[in-house]
């Protein structure tokens, strides 16, 4: 199992023991739980299964034949079926074939019902011991011809089991008694968030699986985890010259060195290594072009002085002038240059507000960073154009429920009426007196603004009224003619309560501009909602509608 466990540090006890049970005497029903890095775990569990079913026989007596499936992609009991059936035998459906499943030469479906399914697992097991020289006698007996298996082991492992709750609670107690009911060498392995006991059907009508805990993994282990995929990424970059190749061999040591730098920062936020490899693929490109700019820069002094071009397509630089790797001093100033974008990178990739290639487009550091004095900075932006491309591109009136929103998120409830009422003698709004902040007359803490404890939840109702309100009062103007409307406010009335008003609020709930505080389900009372997006932004909207939105806060900045 050494080769396993190479590629994944920190998985090498896990390795063995799972390589161990499975070459010896696996139990029935195995529930593996990782909380955190459940597609790392699936990752390991399939690397092994593939070099288990490799092994010869003078290591391993058993023939191995796994399959995975995931809860998630396979939503129907058919779907499941079908995906355990084919990858155990090796069969991929094709057009031309019609996208047929495998059928043994026998027109039988294996996908109606569990039974069937159980009949096409005796089937699958018995083509699979031909397939490998293991006469179906000798397998039942445990013995094989001489210097080949003795029996074909069979391992199904699900991925995302949690899921099977949800979609098919019925294959719970199956898959867990799979062994008996088929009574084949088989052993099920689910892979799950979460403990056996949130999904255990109740009851007792399964048994207890053998249970296989997988530890939040260390920052040592990552950070050797993501070094060592340099060598896989720099096969990736079809060209090997260093000023087009970002991962080239030459730069090995320096992207260790930022692979220490960005775990010291980003771990204690995220210990999954593929969101982290996901930080590094858009921050380290910025972060050796000032050493590939200077490198470039010598090449061209050198080429010059020798009266040669930079052959820039080959492998090599013409001149034969080979990278030099940095000095401490270099990775020092790296370190303080870069250190601050980090953190910027962690905010706005992990939750995916933009991708990394944007991101990284956008945080270019300028050309010569090296050549400029010690006191420059690189200013990070945390999701590029977000604010004025993104808010830009939405309907106008999406705006005016943004802005809606966050006024009433913003304000107190009571406050609407002074700040929106329209009398008969047209008074102008009467907002509240700002004071400086300090304790009160009798000794007791100053009321904390609004702005600073954040969004507060507000109905429905409320924000419609107060978009009524704002189009009123800013939306007038730049209206059609309709001379049917001739009561002030009716065209108002007409607008805000027409059915793309609130097909647009689900659109911004969608993209996460609001957020819904109530439950979907609940029928009493309206809908809450919160205001999801800062003052910022909603300063941007505010002047691409020409709204004065200081003179419509209770609390103005």
């Amino acid at each position: 199992m050494g080769d396993v466990t190479c590629g994944f540090p920190g998985y090498e006890h896990f390795c063995y023991e799972l390589g161990t049970l499975l070459s010896m005497h696996p139990p029935h029903f195995i529930y593996i739980q990782d909380t955190e890095t459940t597609r790392t775990t699936s990752t390991v569990v399939d690397t092994v299964l593939r070099d288990l079913s490799k092994a010869p026989p003078s290591s391993n007596p058993f023939k191995i034949c796994y399959a995975r499936v995931d809860s998630i992609s396979c939503f129907t009991s058919r779907l499941f079926y079908e995906t355990i059936i084919n990858a155990l035998v090796g069969w991929e459906p094709s057009w031309e074939d019609g996208c047929g499943n495998w059928n043994a030469d026998i027109d039988v479906r294996w996908n109606e019902n569990m039974d069937t399914f159980l009949h096409g697992l005796r089937a699958a097991h018995l083509h699979l011991c031909r397939r490998n020289g293991i006469s179906p006698s000798s397998a039942d007996k445990g013995k094989g011809k001489e210097g080949g298996h003795q029996d074909v082991r069979l391992v199904v492992v699900v991925e995302r089991a949690e899921r099977l709750k949800e979609s098919l609670p019925e294959l719970l107690v199956p898959l867990a008694r799979l062994a008996e009911l088929s009574r084949l060498d088989l052993s099920v392995i689910f892979i799950s968030q979460v403990g056996w006991e949130d999904i255990r059907p109740p009851l007792g009508a399964s048994p207890d699986p053998y249970y296989m805990d997988i530890q939040s993994p260390s920052k040592d282990d990552i950070a050797r985890n993501l070094i060592s995929n340099f060598s896989m990424l720099s096969e990736s970059f079809p060209s090997n010259n260093i000023l087009t190749n970002p991962y080239h061999p030459a730069l090995k040591s320096l992207y260790t060195h930022f692979i220490t730098v960005l775990c010291d920062v980003c771990f204690p936020f995220t210990h999954n290594p593929q969101e982290l490899q996901y930080i590094a693929a858009a921050r380290w490109p910025g972060f050796s072009k000032p050493l590939v700019d200077e490198h470039k820069r010598k090449m061209a002094e050198h080429n010059h002085d020798e009266e040669s071009d930079v052959d820039m397509d080959g492998d090599e630089p013409a001149g034969g002038l080979e990278f030099a790797p940095p000095s401490d001093d270099i990775r020092m100033r790296l370190n303080r240059l870069f250190n601050p974008t980090l953190t910027t990178a962690l905010e706005a990739l992990l939750p995916r507000l933009t991708n990394a290639a944007d991101w990284a487009l956008a945080n270019e550091p300028p050309a010569g960073l090296l050549s400029l004095p010690r006191t420059h900075t690189l200013q990070a932006s945390s999701a590029p154009g977000r604010d004025e491309a993104g808010m830009r591109a939405l309907p106008r009136m999406s705006k005016f429920i943004l802005l809606a929103s966050f006024l009433a998120s913003t304000n107190p409830p009571k406050s609407d009426v002074r700040m929106f009422g329209r009398g008969l003698d047209e008074k102008k709004r009467r907002r509240r007196v700002t004071k400086a902040t300090g304790k009160t007359k009798g000794g007791g803490p100053a009321k904390v603004p609004q702005r600073l404890l954040g969004p507060a939840p507000f109905a429905l109702d409320r924000m419609v009224a107060i978009l009524g309100a704002l189009l009123e009062e800013n939306d007038v103007d730049s209206r059609l003619l309709a001379r049917e409307f001739t009561i002030p406010g009716e065209y108002t009335d007409m607008e805000i309560g027409r059915v793309g008003i609130f097909s647009s609020v689900v659109e911004l709930t969608s993209m996460r501009l609001l957020h819904r505080t109530s439950p979907t389900d609940r029928l009493d009372g309206p809908p809450m909602f919160k205001c999801a997006i800062s003052y910022e932004t909603v300063l941007t909207l505010a002047k691409q509608l020409d709204v004065a939105l200081n003179d419509l806060l209770w609390d103005p900045v």
